[in-house]
C-alpha cells in the first residue's frame, strides 16, 4: 500500500508499505478520506507534540482524522462488519482503567494516539481497535466523518461543557481549523460569535460560517474592541484555538466576571496572571481536548439536527501521492482544512 511518512526536518516521504493485518481485536480499514491537522506539523518538523519514541523515530504514518470502509475484521470482533463505514477515535486506551470506562480514552495512563503512536490514515489502509471505529452514516461523507472526529467533536463536547447555548457571547481566538469549527458549532448551539485573528481572510471565513463579528487583532486591541461589542461586560465564554500566548491572554482578559475559558490550541508554555485574570474573576478555566466516545452518536445527531455544512471547513483535497506539497502548503497556511481523498 502507498503510505505518507514525516521523518522530520520538514520532510515527507510516500512510499510503499506493507498492507496491515488486524489483530484479534482490531479491524482493518480501506481509507477513503484522512485530514492533516496543526498537531501534525510536529512530526512534520520532527518535534512530536504527543506520542512517545515510535513518534519520534519519524517512520510512523501520520493522520489521526481519517474515515473509511472495514474490509477486514479480528477474530475477537463483534458488532462491526466488513463493509461497514467507519471513522476512526484517535485515543486508544486499555479499555479497563476508570477513564476508558466513562469513555475518555485519551485520559487512559496507558493511552496511544493514532498516527502518532501507531500507524495513523494517511495511508491506502489502517488498522483500528473496534472500539474505536465509529459508525459513520451513509448520508455523511468520508471528508466530514474525518473531520468530524477531531475539530467539530472537540468542539462539540468543550463547548457542551461550557454550556455554550443562546444567551451567550462566544469569543474565538485563532480563526485556523479548529477555530473555524469553534464558530461553526458555537453558531449551531445559538450563541452570539466574536471572531479574532490577524488575516483578514480567515475573519472573511468565520463570517461566512457564521460569525456575527469579526476583529482583527493585528489591527486592534481585541479585548478592546470586545468589551465595546459587549458594553463593557466582556464575553460569556471565551476559546483558544490558537495555541498562542498572546492568544490565550487575550481569551481570559476578554472573559467577563463569572465567564469561562477553554484552552483549546496545543501549547507548550505561556505565561498568565492568575490573581489578575482568573481569580478575582471567578473564571471557569478548561482545557478542551477531544471528546469521549460516549459522545459519538450526540455529535451525529447534533450536526444533522443543525444542519452544519461540515465540509465548509474543507478548503483542499490531495491525493496521498501529493502529500508532500499537502503538507508544504498546510505548514505555510496556503489552506485551511487540507483533507487526502481516496475515490
Amino acid at each position: 500500500m502507498r503510505a505518507a511518512v514525516l521523518p522530520g526536518d520538514k520532510k515527507v516521504i510516500v512510499a510503499d508499505r506493507e498492507k496491515p493485518q488486524p489483530a484479534s481485536h482490531e479491524v482493518l480499514v480501506q481509507t477513503k478520506a484522512s485530514a492533516i491537522c496543526r498537531s501534525d506539523m510536529s512530526l512534520y518538523y520532527g518535534n512530536p507534540i504527543v506520542g512517545g519514541g515510535t513518534a519520534e523515530k519519524g517512520d510512523v504514518i501520520p493522520g489521526h482524522e481519517a474515515a473509511g470502509v472495514v474490509v477486514q475484521v479480528g477474530s475477537a470482533v463483534t458488532g462491526i462488519a466488513v463493509g461497514d463505514r467507519v471513522a476512526a477515535h484517535l485515543a486508544v486506551g486499555c479499555g479497563s482503567c476508570e477513564y476508558c470506562a466513562q469513555g475518555y480514552t485519551m485520559l487512559c495512563p496507558g493511552w496511544q494516539c493514532f498516527g502518532f503512536d501507531f500507524p495513523g490514515g494517511d495511508a491506502d489502509y489502517f488498522t483500528i481497535a473496534a472500539r474505536n471505529a465509529l459508525p459513520l452514516p451513509e448520508h455523511m461523507s468520508f471528508k466530514a466523518g474525518a473531520v468530524l472526529t477531531d475539530m467539530i467533536g472537540s468542539q462539540y463536547t468543550v463547548q457542551k461543557r461550557l454550556g455554550v447555548c443562546g444567551n451567550k457571547t462566544v469569543a474565538v481566538f485563532g480563526l485556523g481549523p479548529m477555530g473555524s469549527a469553534a464558530v461553526l458549532v458555537a453558531k449551531a448551539f445559538g450563541a452570539r460569535v466574536i471572531a479574532v485573528d490577524v488575516l483578514n481572510a480567515r475573519l472573511d471565513q468565520a463570517l461566512q460560517l457564521g460569525a456575527h463579528e469579526s476583529v482583527n487583532s493585528s489591527e486592534t486591541d481585541p479585548v478592546e474592541a470586545i468589551r465595546k461589542m459587549t458594553n463593557g461586560r466582556g464575553v460569556e465564554v471565551a476559546i483558544d484555538c490558537s495555541g498562542n500566548p498572546a492568544g490565550q491572554n487575550a481569551a481570559l482578559d476578554a472573559a467577563a466576571k463569572l465567564g469561562a475559558v477553554a484552552f483549546v490550541g496545543e501549547s507548550r508554555s505561556t505565561e498568565i496572571k492568575p490573581s489578575e485574570q482568573v481569580i478575582r474573576k471567578l473564571l471557569t478555566v478548561v482545557g478542551g481536548w477531544y471528546f469521549p466516545l460516549g459522545d459519538w452518536q450526540e455529535i451525529l445527531r447534533f450536526v444533522d439536527e443543525k444542519n452544519i455544512n461540515v465540509e465548509a471547513l474543507i478548503s483542499h483535497e490531495f491525493s496521498i501521492e501529493d502529500a508532500a506539497e499537502a503538507f508544504r502548503a498546510f505548514d505555510q497556511r496556503e489552506t485551511e482544512k487540507a483533507v487526502f481523498v481516496w475515490s
